[in-house]
């Protein structure tokens, strides 16, 4: 995949996702899954990298704006929180 650009990671609460499945399907569902949670600028589509099994995938998300009816509404949660 290409290198992280500064802006996506400028911010507390933005996250760059890399995702490798085993196919289509796998990777798009689990990226619709962020989507239902929060802010998310999506991927239209999957790649294959030569020599690497499965797919990969790229989207951006915005801890700081939940939009599904699970997402908590407060700050995003720290990463100690995450590592618990």
């Amino acid at each position: 995949m290409d290198p992280i650009n500064e802006v996506h990671v400028s911010e507390p609460g933005l996250v760059v996702v890399d995702v490798a499945a085993a196919d289509d399907d796998t990777a798009l569902a689990f990226q619709q899954m962020l989507a239902d949670r929060w802010a998310t600028a999506t991927a239209d589509r999957t790649t294959r990298d030569a020599g690497e099994p499965g797919v990969r995938l790229r989207c951006h998300l915005d801890l700081r704006q939940p939009v599904g009816s699970d997402a908590p509404s407060d700050e995003p949660p720290q990463a100690a929180e995450v590592r618990q």
